[in-house]
């Protein structure tokens, strides 16, 4: 994984989303430049979309509550069918092996939020990775967001 740099993430709140609430409709979405390497996280009622050639790959998650239980659910694209199998392989590697740096960038990026919903950073989280092809379709289980802020700030404070 590569280590998580808080300076190479930038956030931007789309309204009514604020970093204190609400918990509803709170919806994240991951890009990262190929060229530059940060990483840019939108919170808002709806998913953000890329606008540049240059930031693609998103990771989207947000929060869901089943049967009185919160979970951050998570996705990523790997393959609709329009990459083949060998390139959505490629693409399913690249997503796993990137997946903590990139739940971290999220769960940090909306650390003010915990402080409002503390009993959030026990949630699960959950990621599906969404693909034609059966052995890259999956849902894996991430942990919990303290997991991922604890790393977050040891990381920050070196």
């Amino acid at each position: 994984m590569n280590v998580f740099k808080p300076s190479m993430l930038t956030v931007t709140f789309i309204a009514p989303i604020t970093p204190f609430r609400p918990l509803e409709s709170r919806r994240y979405t991951l890009a990262h430049s190929d060229t530059t390497g940060k990483l840019f996280l939108t919170i808002g009622p709806e998913y953000g979309f890329s606008t540049s050639d240059q930031i693609k790959d998103e990771v989207k998650a947000e929060w869901v509550q089943r049967m009185g239980e919160y979970s951050l659910s998570g996705k990523v694209h790997i393959s609709g069918g329009e990459y083949d199998e060998q390139y959505s392989k490629v693409r399913y590697m690249i997503f796993k092996k990137e997946m903590e740096l990139a739940l971290t960038a999220i769960v940090y990026g909306d650390q003010v939020f915990y402080s409002c919903f503390p009993w959030l950073l026990d949630a699960p989280i959950y990621v599906t990775f969404e693909s034609i092809y059966p052995e890259f379709q999956q849902t894996v289980y991430y942990g919990t967001p303290r997991k991922y802020l604890t790393a977050a700030l040891s990381q920050a404070v070196k």
